[in-house]
C-alpha cells in the first residue's frame, strides 16, 4: 500500500474541525507567552469518567514542542461559520501565531489561559494526562478541566475528502 492509497482511503471519513490553542510560557518575568494555535481533524472523545479526550499532532511540530512542556490546553469545536479561522491556522509556512489570531474574537480560559474561540459550538481546557508515540504522530490524551457551549445555534465545520464541507 502507498501513502497517496492510505490517504485517500481515509480521506472518506468525515471529520469534525476543531482549533487546538495553548499559551507558550513567558520568555521571562515580564512577559507574557505567545498564543499558539492548530487546526486538527484527529481529535475524540475517549472517556467520560474519567472525562478525557485525545488529539493528534505530528511529531516535531510547533504544537507537539509546546505540548510536551505545557500541559494546559484548549479546545474550540469549528462551527461551519468558522471555515477561514479552520485555513488560516492549517496554513504551511504561516505567519507568526500572534497574527494569526489578532482579528479573531476569543476570550482567555479560567483554568489554561489559552485561547478560546468566540462563536465555537464548544470550547474544552485540558490537561495533558499521557503522551503516545504514534508513527509520525504523537497521541495526546487529556483531561477535560472545564467544557463550555458558547454557541448555541450553528452547524458543525466537518472535513472530508480533503474539503471542509457542510452537514447536509
Amino acid at each position: 500500500m502507498s501513502n497517496d492509497e492510505f490517504r485517500a482511503a481515509l480521506a472518506r471519513l468525515a471529520a469534525g474541525v476543531v482549533l487546538i490553542t495553548a499559551q507558550e510560557p513567558p520568555l521571562d518575568e515580564h512577559g507574557r507567552g505567545e498564543d499558539v494555535g492548530m487546526t486538527a481533524t484527529a481529535f475524540m472523545s475517549v472517556s467520560l469518567d474519567p472525562p478525557l479526550v485525545m488529539v493528534s499532532l505530528r511529531n516535531d511540530s510547533r504544537m507537539d514542542d509546546l505540548l510536551a512542556e505545557q500541559p494546559l490546553w484548549a479546545v474550540s469545536v469549528l462551527a461551519e461559520s468558522q471555515r477561514h479561522i479552520a485555513g488560516r491556522f492549517a496554513m504551511k509556512g504561516r505567519i507568526s501565531d500572534r497574527l494569526l489570531f489578532e482579528d479573531i474574537p476569543y476570550i482567555r480560559g479560567e483554568v489554561t489561559r489559552a485561547p478560546l474561540i468566540g462563536g465555537a459550538l464548544a470550547t474544552l481546557e485540558c490537561r495533558t494526562e499521557q503522551r503516545v508515540l504514534a508513527g509520525d504522530h504523537t497521541l495526546v490524551i487529556g483531561r477535560v478541566l472545564t467544557a463550555d457551549l458558547p454557541s448555541a445555534e450553528g452547524e458543525p465545520l466537518t472535513y472530508f475528502k480533503g474539503r471542509y464541507r457542510r452537514l447536509g
